[in-house]
């Protein structure tokens, strides 16, 4: 009998849980899982959404296109660059800021404040702003003319558009991830920097010894969310181009030409083998950094 009891005890502990848990299931269900399964399920199909809605079953044809798609080489290109230039230069940018911050320094809850107000303003108000900067009869050019230099077209140059969108999101981007190391610089005991200076270690030696070893951990977690976060930019690019990925397809990244297919182009097919794509690329670079990240913990 108390084992029945038991049992059920167990059992009725279990349900209410799963009854907490049912609110959250259903909305993960809702609007992460399901979307996930769709997009699976529309990868494979050539998807009529005009007149009578229709889908025809194409197997693997949606992933093949993209090895003859020079758009989606282009986009690709362009996102891959973008990571490899933005995600380096944030998180030394980061690091600087939380160690400026870390210091004993006057008004250091106002620096904070201001430093980190980038990351607060919303996307498309700073992309709109910076390309009031950008304009040709913008702050920046007014600047450069004011000290005898000429002014430049930033934004309708294929060869420096995308870097003008670079330099917009590090600086945008930058003061969250100092958060973090600022987070990992308080960590550490001020009795490793006390026992180095002892030891005659200068400021530059503490750095490269104590601080910088001693923060990986953050350091792996900004570069993991910085990759993901570049690969993934679309409103930057969107409002810099009005959604063309001009000038000269100079700006296209993949999350960009994966809304033009389908919601200019309405192959909603194509589009979603192409966020499939996506995902799979983010998914390897993440796995690499996990890699990367247990042999720094087993060195």
């Amino acid at each position: 009998m108390s084992h029945v009891s038991s049992w059920r005890r167990k059992l009725k502990n279990n349900v209410t849980g799963y009854l907490f848990l049912l609110p959250t299931i259903l909305v993960l269900g809702t609007f992460l899982f399901l979307p996930v399964f769709y997009s699976l399920y529309l990868s494979g199909h050539k998807v009529n959404l005009l007149g009578e809605v229709s889908y025809k079953w194409v197997g693997f044809k949606n992933f093949t296109r993209m090895a003859g798609d020079e758009r989606a080489w282009i986009a690709l290109k362009n996102t891959a660059s973008f990571a490899l230039f933005v995600v380096p230069l944030q998180t030394v940018f980061a690091i600087l800021l939380a160690v400026i911050l870390n210091a004993k320094l006057k008004f250091k809850n106002f620096f904070r404040i201001v430093f980190f107000m980038p990351t607060i303003t919303s996307s498309a108000v700073l992309s709109l702003i910076f390309m009031w900067i950008y304009n040709s009869n913008g702050l920046l050019n007014r600047v450069l003319e004011f000290i005898g230099l000429h002014g430049y077209n930033w934004l309708g140059d294929p060869a420096v558009a995308m870097k003008a969108i670079m330099l917009m999101n590090i600086w945008s981007t930058a003061p969250f991830f100092m958060v973090v190391f600022l987070a990992a610089l308080q960590d550490i005991p001020d009795a490793l920097y006390e026992s180095a200076m002892l030891d005659g270690a200068g400021g530059w030696r503490r750095f490269i010894s104590i601080t910088l070893p001693l923060i990986k951990p953050a350091t792996f977690f900004t570069v993991v969310m910085g990759i993901i976060g570049t690969f993934q930019l679309f409103d930057q690019s969107y409002i810099f181009s009005a959604g063309s990925g001009g000038p000269n397809n100079s700006t296209l990244t993949v999350a960009l030409l994966i809304y033009q297919y389908a919601f200019k182009n309405l192959d909603f097919g194509y589009a979603s083998a192409l966020a499939v794509m996506l995902a799979a690329v983010i998914m390897i670079v993440t796995l690499i950094q996990r890699k990367l990240f247990a042999e720094e913990k087993l060195n």
